[in-house]
């Protein structure tokens, strides 16, 4: 398998789907996808490379306020509070609230689960989920039959790679609708003295994040970095099992609008491929720089939603 050196058509993207599927892989029942390639020894790995004690959020503040990028925020309610009289005259008492999380979008960091991603490259055929469970089975009256954000609650643990593409190329940030593409993934490597293996998170910084602070929010339609789909050879090539690029993880608007968002569709529907996104690594990429290492132990814990198709998450970074 080669990486991909060009901007590739629909029709190269569509033959992908069959080209790179892990499909059968772990076996035809199989859900898990990517997941499989953590193995024992690879979280063993992990835990070997910290060595400061520290600890890095590379998650998104979940906000309240509706914005360009975000127009369905979460919304917090409280259902008790301080403000009026307690219910017993000494003692304790306390506050409690409720939340409403659509964690899919381009705000909110989350974890994708296969369920997601619903693909077919054939009109005349069914659509179908990784390993060609049917679409059919995530429902409107019972969600995520198959393909739930359950299969990954027992917690992400692995070597976690962080590649800053801004950095190799001497700009605080990635522009608009500007892509990563593979060469950006082999200059990010050798400049930064490491190598991405089988079963790594891979974190790919555009510094989108930081754009976002410093200039605002802006609407998808004016442009969101992201990785190209020249890429998937290179991911399947490295056998990734968590991507994690700092937005949506595909360029928006769609590059390919007749078939969506193909990081996704190939990556989720094909090889298995699971996907964090809008992570932050903005404190990560100061700190990795600083260290003069780019490699860490890596935990992602989705919340164990019975039937979703994605969590809010927290990422963590230890070196």
């Amino acid at each position: 398998m080669t990486a991909v050196r060009s901007i590739p058509t629909e029709q190269e993207i569509l033959g992908w789907f069959s080209t790179l599927s892990n499909w059968g892989r772990w076996g035809p029942d199989d859900e898990r996808g990517t997941l499989n390639l953590i193995t024992p020894a690879k979280r063993l790995q992990a835990a070997g490379l910290v060595r400061d004690g520290l600890v890095i959020s590379c998650a998104r503040t979940i906000g309240y306020e509706p914005a360009a990028d975000n127009l369905a925020p979460a919304r917090h309610f409280m259902l008790a509070s301080g403000e009026g009289d307690a219910p017993v005259e000494v003692g304790r008492t306390g506050a409690t609230d409720a939340f409403l999380l659509q964690p899919h979008g381009i705000t909110m960091t989350h974890l994708d689960a296969p369920a997601h991603s619903h693909v077919r490259t054939d009109p005349s055929k069914p659509w179908t989920l990784y390993n060609g469970k049917s679409a059919r089975l995530v429902t409107t009256a019972q969600g995520a039959a198959v393909g739930s954000i359950e299969l990954a609650g027992g917690g992400i643990v692995s070597r976690g790679v962080l590649l800053d593409i801004p950095a190799v190329r001497g700009v605080p940030w990635l522009e608009g609708s500007d892509p990563v593409l593979p060469e950006d993934l082999d200059a990010a490597e050798a400049a930064q003295g490491v190598r991405v293996d089988p079963g790594d998170i891979l974190f790919v910084r555009t510094g989108f994040p930081k754009r976002r602070v410093e200039l605002g929010p802006r609407p998808p339609t004016e442009g969101i970095c992201a990785l190209q789909p020249a890429c998937l050879p290179w991911l399947r090539e490295h056998d990734v099992a968590v991507l994690g690029a700092d937005t949506g993880n595909d360029v928006m608007p769609s590059q390919y609008p007749a078939i969506g968002l193909p990081v996704h569709g190939v990556g989720m529907g094909a090889i298995g491929l699971w996907i964090l996104d809008n992570p932050d690594y903005e404190e990560l990429a100061q700190t990795c720089a600083r260290l003069r290492r780019w490699e860490f132990q890596a935990v992602i814990a989705p919340l164990k939603l019975a039937n979703g198709t994605g969590s809010p998450v927290n990422p963590l970074a230890m070196l």
